[in-house]
């Protein structure tokens, strides 16, 4: 479930940060999420990213080589770490139509963006930078309590709903209990992340940066 990967995530750059605070570095964390960017958002801010890049706020590398100069002249970037959603993408490349930014990723020397990220800001702040992809273990393991107690409490209601008869619905969680929602309501529709949300502006709050 989504917490179980959080919490993989968040150990992923939990480990990063003796590494990365050892040698000096910068170092990028790419976390699963190629349209939306709940699971690098919230894994960015438990694990105390400086900087976390989604789909739904295109970034500028201007901002990001700023931030890292900044935090470096102040002496409090020694080290930093960026958590990056598999689906980050640039303003410039946001501004392209769909069939643009396809033909583009085509021809990408890069096998992510990354790694983009990485040769861009090595060259432009002098910086080292190194790419972690925790990749499909954010997928697998062992589920955490509360991805277990959710998945019973769904299992029981999608079993009640079958005793009732009750088809066509889909069993959720909202405002702690578990609900039934009509699938023409949500099949199809992704839920974003909202740029000016409470933790978005909660998280800039804490100084994490979203390279815009």
């Amino acid at each position: 479930g989504f917490q179980s990967a959080v919490d993989i995530a968040t150990r992923a750059i939990d480990e990063i940060h003796t590494t990365a605070s050892s040698h000096g570095r910068v170092f990028i964390v790419e976390i699963m999420g190629h349209k939306t960017g709940w699971l690098p958002l919230n894994a960015g801010i438990a694990g105390g990213a400086d900087i976390i890049l989604l789909p739904e706020i295109p970034y500028s590398m201007d901002k990001i080589v700023e931030v890292i100069e900044k935090k470096k002249t102040n002496n409090t970037g020694r080290f930093m770490i960026l958590a990056v959603a598999e689906g980050a993408i640039s303003q410039e490349d946001k501004k392209l139509s769909k069939k643009e930014y396809k033909k583009q990723l085509q021809n990408y020397m890069f096998p992510s963006v990354s790694y983009k990220l990485a040769a861009e800001i090595e060259e432009r702040t002098g910086r080292e930078v190194r790419v972690t992809v925790p990749g499909h273990t954010q997928r697998g393991g062992m589920p955490d309590a509360y991805d277990r107690v959710f998945a019973s409490r769904l299992g029981s209601e999608g079993g009640r709903m079958i005793c009732e008869g009750a088809f066509g619905f889909m069993v959720a969680y909202k405002n702690r209990e578990i609900v039934r929602v009509p699938l023409e309501d949500a099949a199809g529709k992704l839920k974003l992340v909202q740029p000016d949300s409470t933790i978005i502006n909660e998280a800039r709050m804490l100084g994490i940066s979203f390279g815009d």
